[in-house]
Protein backbone atom coordinates (compact mmCIF):
# COMPACT_ATOMS: atom_id res chain seq x y z
CA UNK A 1 0.00 0.00 0.00
CA UNK A 2 1.31 3.39 -0.65
CA UNK A 3 0.79 6.85 1.00
CA UNK A 4 0.61 10.14 -0.34
CA UNK A 5 0.83 11.79 2.90
CA UNK A 6 1.00 11.42 6.09
CA UNK A 7 -2.50 12.00 6.72
CA UNK A 8 -3.24 9.13 4.47
CA UNK A 9 -0.86 6.95 6.56
CA UNK A 10 -2.44 7.76 9.68
CA UNK A 11 -5.94 7.20 8.50
CA UNK A 12 -5.06 3.54 6.94
CA UNK A 13 -7.58 3.67 4.15
CA UNK A 14 -10.83 4.26 7.03
CA UNK A 15 -9.87 1.40 8.95
CA UNK A 16 -7.46 3.43 11.54
CA UNK A 17 -9.42 2.56 14.05
CA UNK A 18 -9.01 -0.79 13.66
CA UNK A 19 -5.28 -1.23 12.37
CA UNK A 20 -3.88 1.52 15.56
CA UNK A 21 -6.56 -0.71 18.07
CA UNK A 22 -5.06 -3.73 17.07
CA UNK A 23 -1.45 -1.96 17.67
CA UNK A 24 -2.13 -0.73 21.00
CA UNK A 25 -3.42 -3.60 22.01
CA UNK A 26 -0.82 -5.68 21.05
CA UNK A 27 1.94 -3.41 22.91
CA UNK A 28 -0.25 -3.24 25.92
CA UNK A 29 -0.03 -6.86 26.20
CA UNK A 30 3.53 -6.64 25.34
CA UNK A 31 3.81 -4.10 28.68
CA UNK A 32 1.50 -6.73 30.44
CA UNK A 33 3.69 -9.68 29.84
CA UNK A 34 6.82 -7.83 30.94
CA UNK A 35 5.18 -6.33 33.71
CA UNK A 36 3.78 -10.17 34.83
CA UNK A 37 7.28 -11.55 34.08
CA UNK A 38 9.24 -9.07 36.52
CA UNK A 39 6.46 -9.79 39.20
CA UNK A 40 6.45 -13.40 39.15
CA UNK A 41 10.25 -13.56 39.00
CA UNK A 42 10.30 -11.24 42.02
CA UNK A 43 7.79 -13.32 43.81
CA UNK A 44 9.96 -16.31 43.47
CA UNK A 45 13.13 -14.36 44.76
CA UNK A 46 11.50 -13.58 47.60
CA UNK A 47 10.49 -17.20 48.20
CA UNK A 48 13.76 -18.45 47.95
CA UNK A 49 15.46 -16.31 50.06
CA UNK A 50 12.90 -16.92 53.02
CA UNK A 51 13.11 -20.77 52.40
CA UNK A 52 17.37 -20.25 52.38
CA UNK A 53 16.62 -18.30 55.86
CA UNK A 54 14.91 -21.11 57.10
CA UNK A 55 16.98 -24.07 56.12
CA UNK A 56 19.97 -21.74 57.51
CA UNK A 57 18.07 -21.21 60.79
CA UNK A 58 17.40 -24.89 61.26
CA UNK A 59 20.61 -26.15 60.30
CA UNK A 60 21.63 -23.99 63.42
CA UNK A 61 19.44 -25.82 65.47
CA UNK A 62 20.77 -28.82 64.00
CA UNK A 63 24.23 -27.85 65.14
CA UNK A 64 23.41 -26.54 68.87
Amino acid sequence: MRWESWAEFWAMGGYAVYVWGSVGATALMMVFEIVQAWLARRKLLTQLRAEQTLAEMSAEEWQA
